[in-house]
């Protein structure tokens, strides 16, 4: 009999990084996938998303609207207790053998929660990263100690999911499906880009993610503003935008990126969603990444290119040395555009080494969920670590 697996995206992003997965379980005749599209993909100010996976050819099995239209703590907080309630009923209809999860959302959490309590084992990937300036930091770890296996993207994220008290004998280092997405994926050449988005790149052009640091209070639109005035110093650079997430204060900064592009068209494009193809292709051509989206810090090295990464919302992550860490103030900002494209720091970056590069990771997540011994897997013992602490 197939094993069952189903597996959960609430975003754009999330879907890019699941994509060759999915392509892995759907060709593999001992799998049967089930996919449940919810949060943004299904939300019009966020591009329903869900026409790109049915686009690519899978079957959406479950679309579960969660989102309510609001981006404030009790909104998002009345969107999580939605997501738990429709999601234990996807599972009950759909009586999944196993349910995939990948990084840290809020719908994410629900998604593992309602799993948990249905008694289905869950498969986490990207757990033991830790990103100190959202409460995604506690998601994730929630997550991770409501799952059965896991999928890491380094061997330092591994041992922490350890530390965390789960059996080192599910727990596996496989690299990160990003960088996976820029092997395989065959991207677009500058001329091909600059039809499909209508703007040419030219030689100096900034992708631009910049997204809430949901753990400060108030501070989404001050920082982007920090960052607005900065690139009015650079004004010989073009901009390519993409809009934050729904975050708590999300909307606060995709309104500014509006105004922003409206006041100057002649540099500047914006887009609710780029696409995997479209968004790693603009990647490529970029002179360099800048905000604070974890793709600058797990794709981008990838490509050779600087990340300017702003704040403290991927705090903690494991970084490659083409990484420009700077504060939320526009000198901070300008100061770390300039040693990006200093010919110093060009050189280093050509030969920078990403710590997230790793053959195969989608198809090593495949063969360990379709080849795991799921029986009597929900019984999980704490993992204690030898210690010698003094309390």
């Amino acid at each position: 009999m197939k094993r069952k697996v189903c597996v959960v995206t609430g975003t754009r992003a999330e879907y890019g990084l699941f994509y060759w997965l999915l392509r892995e379980i759907s060709n593999d005749p001992e799998l049967d996938l089930r996919i449940i599209a919810t949060g943004m993909h299904l939300s019009p100010e966020f591009g329903l998303t869900y026409r790109e996976i049915e686009k690519d050819g899978f079957h959406i099995h479950k679309k579960l609207e969660v989102l309510l239209s609001s981006d404030t703590p009790v909104g998002i907080s009345k969107s999580m207790g939605l997501a738990h309630i429709v999601l234990a009923e996807a599972y009950e209809e759909l009586k999944p053998d196993l349910v995939v999860l990948l990084g840290d959302r809020f719908e994410t959490l629900c998604a593992a929660a309602a799993a948990c309590v249905a008694r289905i084992p869950v498969a986490h990937i990207a757990g033991g990263e830790t990103t100190q300036g959202a409460f995604d930091e506690a998601f994730r770890h929630g997550i991770t100690k409501m799952s059965h296996l896991h999928f890491t993207s380094t061997e330092e994220y591994r041992r922490r999911v350890v530390q965390l008290g789960e059996s080192p004998d599910r727990v596996f280092n496989v690299g990160a499906l990003g960088v996976e997405n820029i092997k395989r994926l065959s991207l677009l050449s500058r001329e091909e880009l600059a039809k499909e988005i209508g703007f040419q790149m030219g030689e100096r052009c900034l992708l631009v993610t910049f997204h809430p640091v949901t753990l400060e209070k108030a501070s989404a639109g001050a920082q982007f503003q920090a960052l607005l005035d900065a690139l009015d110093g650079m004004s010989d650079a073009r901009v390519v935008f993409t809009k934050a997430n729904a975050d708590t204060d999300g909307r606060i900064i995709n309104q500014m990126i509006d105004g922003y592009a409206a006041a100057n068209p002649e540099r500047t494009v914006a887009f609710t969603s780029m696409g995997r193809l479209r968004y790693l292709s603009a990647m490529k051509y970029a002179a360099a990444v800048v905000g604070n989206s974890s793709s600058g810090i797990v794709e981008t090295p990838s490509f050779r290119i600087p990340t300017i990464n702003i704040g403290d919302r991927q705090k903690g992550r494991m970084q490659a040395a083409s990484v420009i860490n700077c504060g939320p103030e526009k000198d901070g900002i300008l100061a770390a555009l300039e040693k990006a494209f200093s010919p110093e720091f060009q050189r280093l970056v050509k030969d920078v080494t990403s710590p997230y590069e790793k053959d195969d990771p989608a198809g090593n997540i495949k063969e360990v969920i379709k080849k795991f011994d799921l029986t009597g897997i929900l019984k999980k013992e704490f993992h204690d670590l030898p210690v010698n602490i003094d309390v």
